[in-house]
């Protein structure tokens, strides 16, 4: 168990970190790369870039079904280079399924279609999906140096292309094949120069864990715990916001960190997790069996042999028939250890006998292998052999030691040079973020100026207009009240001249009992309600009961005053004032007075339906006639008109004035006056 432990330490799997995050690489950029049509573009390419932005997800989780859908649209477009971006869909979702046949055959007939073609901005985005893609066929197959050299080429023809957004996740690709390589020091240069440019380019944060774990996988490789969980833990934080992929991509380097520090216990839990997460898809079989080639190690360490030869059992047939050499020498690395752990030394020896070595094998692959030939050896008694395998052994590891530490000296320097050249480049920023401020203070402060200075001349203006709006409304105030004080000035003195006529006029009053005290009363009253434009019900009807009983003597025994008034009738009721008593002074002097036979005098007053009160002054004096020499001047009624109109114009609601001949019950012709006053209206001016 020791001896397992002690040697644990060393091991660094390309299946385990900067393979597995290569081989799922080619989904970073899909999930990133949003397009947007640009202005002068074919109809056919605006659809496509809508097919895009709207399908671009189903990549990993549906990727058949998006591959017969694309397939489907290109047989209908008649544009060349949209028909290959349709393709290029295509290509994705067969590196997404494994059919790497079918992968290098679309990645060649795009390639022979861009040679053809003149170089153009689209063109290159769509030649550095095409080179992305290839880098990612040559990590699954084990070409770590050509698959660096494709992604560094799709980077380039990237910084020529429109879609900027996607540079860094082409360059979290080639951080990773730099891992592969071993060149920890340059992928995590490249991890760092994706996070910078994500920030310059300020995409969303979607696009920073996938640098985050690979910078974890980076320190994993160089021993640096502390550094690698902290670039673990920021990853942790969009856990839930990533996609399936990138969930296994995270938790299976989160695994690996845990299997280098001997927490095998710890290291299960995560690639147990991998197991149960690519379960649920179908397409995701490459990271499952990963998971099982992992998974099966930590049982070795642990000398669980039963749950470990399952989980090889398990995955061994999808490696053989994917023809993936690298897994499959790992596999015969851990078919020997499982032997020595059941003591087969048999199946041991056949193992190492058929087992082949590939070329470019990674060298903590080749210690660990050296590792156990030396146990072998010892086991079986040649002990000038298993010396041999110690002394291989003991230089990789020297070998192994002296390159991590190379390393991480690398990584410090290339790190205090791009913070050096960051920090430079952030002084020129913000120099001229500084330039621009000035700039803007100074433009901000004339618009400001600008502003008040209108809303200044938009105030005065305002408020100059809403003063003569004032003036004008006080004007005709005043011009409404001097009218009908004219009014009532010119009513009072009208009717005093009346009463005092009558008094002078008729003979019997000197022999009878004088009226003067009902005069007095009459005009004491009348100088009240000159000074009012309303009085309710009750005081008007007192008033004119007041006139007619002066009156009543003059007009003889034949004259019949009636007052009819509803009961739904309010007498508190408020209307112009006067309104009654003019048209009942008419009556008497104008169409009573010299009538023979029996004079009648008659007010009606009722609520409406709509809530309108009606007054009706009606009498039997002959009806109205304009050429009677009995007609007076109209004094009165131009009053109540006049005071009516201007009441009229301060409500919404109208009073309504008729004057009529109507013909009575006895045959006789008469007049009626009738008035129909709201029941809110105002009476303020």
């Amino acid at each position: 168990m020791k001896r397992r432990q002690r040697h644990a330490s060393s091991r660094r799997s390309l299946f385990r970190g900067g393979w597995a995050i290569l081989l799922c690489g080619l989904l970073l950029c899909v999930s990133s790369c949003r397009r947007h049509p640009s202005p002068a573009v074919s109809s056919e390419m605006v659809a496509y870039e809508r097919f895009f932005a709207e399908n671009i997800d189903s990549v990993a989780l549906a990727p058949r079904s998006l591959r017969g859908k694309a397939q489907a649209r290109m047989d209908g477009v008649k544009d060349s280079l949209v028909r290959h971006l349709y393709l290029g869909m295509t290509l994705k979702t067969y590196l997404i399924t494994a059919q790497y046949d079918s992968a290098w055959m679309v990645i060649r007939q795009i390639g022979r279609f861009i040679q053809s073609r003149p170089m153009s901005p689209r063109l290159a985005d769509l030649y550095s999906d095409c080179l992305n893609m290839a880098g990612n066929l040559y990590g699954r197959t084990g070409y770590s140096d050509s698959a660096r050299h494709a992604f560094r080429q799709a980077y380039e023809w990237r910084m020529r292309g429109e879609h900027m957004d996607v540079v860094p996740d082409i360059l979290i690709n080639l951080a990773d094949a730099c891992n592969r390589l071993g060149q920890l020091d340059e992928g995590a240069a490249w991890y760092r120069r994706a996070l910078y440019l994500c920030d310059s380019l300020q995409l969303s944060s979607a696009h920073k864990y996938p640098i985050y774990y690979g910078l974890g996988q980076v320190y994993v490789a160089l021993r640096d715990f502390d550094q690698c969980d902290y670039y673990f833990n920021l990853a942790a934080r969009y856990f839930d916001r990533m996609m399936p992929y990138e969930k296994y991509i995270y938790l299976n380097n989160r695994g690996t960190s845990y299997y280098y520090r001997s927490e095998y216990r710890k290291a299960m839990e995560y690639f147990q997790l991998v197991i149960r997460l690519a379960g649920e898809y179908p397409d995701m079989l490459f990271e499952q069996n990963l998971a099982r080639l992992n998974l099966s190690d930590c049982y070795l360490q642990l000398e669980q042999a039963d749950s470990a030869q399952r989980c090889m059992q398990a995955c061994r047939p999808f490696f053989e028939e994917m023809g993936v050499t690298t897994a499959l020498y790992y596999l015969d690395t851990q078919a020997i250890e499982l032997s020595l752990l059941q003591k087969d030394f048999a199946k041991a020896h056949e193992i190492f006998r058929e087992s082949v070595t590939p070329a470019g094998i990674d060298p903590e692959m080749l210690h660990i292998r050296y590792n156990y030939l030396r146990q072998y050896c010892e086991k079986t008694g040649d002990y000038r052999r298993a010396y041999h395998y110690l002394s291989e052994s003991r230089r990789l590891d020297d070998s192994i030691r002296n390159e991590r530490v190379s390393m991480r000296t690398a990584d410090l320097a290339l790190r205090y040079q791009q913070d050096s050249t960051l920090l430079a480049h952030r002084v020129q920023i913000r120099e001229a973020e500084n330039e621009v401020l000035l700039l803007r203070q100074s433009q901000i402060i004339v618009w400001v100026v600008a502003i008040i200075l209108l809303l200044l001349a938009g105030f005065t203006y305002l408020y100059s207009k809403k003063k003569r709006a004032l003036l004008q409304a006080e004007s005709r105030r005043q011009i409404s009240s001097l009218r009908l004080e004219n009014i009532r000035g010119r009513l009072s003195p009208h009717f005093v001249f009346n009463v005092l006529n009558q008094e002078i006029s008729s003979p019997e009053r000197r022999t009878t009992e004088s009226g003067l005290p009902l005069l007095v009363k009459l005009m004491r009253r009348n100088l009240e309600l000159a000074e009012q434009l309303s009085v309710t019900l009750t005081e008007e009807l007192d008033f004119v009961k007041t006139y007619i009983d002066l009156e009543r003597k003059t007009m003889g025994p034949d004259f019949h005053f009636t007052i009819q008034v509803e009961d739904n009738v309010c007498l508190e009721r408020q209307i112009p004032s006067m309104l009654i008593q003019i048209p009942v002074e008419n009556a008497l002097k104008h169409a009573l007075r010299g009538k023979d036979g029996e004079r009648n005098l008659r007010i009606d007053i009722c609520r409406l339906a709509d809530g309108r009160c009606r007054i009706e002054i009606t009498d039997n004096g002959g009806g109205y006639r304009p050429d009677s020499p009995a007609r007076g001047t109209g004094t009165g009624m131009k009053v109540v008109m006049q005071t009516i109109q201007i009441l009229n114009g301060r409500n919404s609601e109208k009073i309504d004035v008729s004057v009529h001949n109507v013909t009575l019950p006895d045959g006789e012709t008469g007049c009626r006056v009738c008035f129909s006053i709201p029941s809110n209206y105002r009476y303020e001016l």
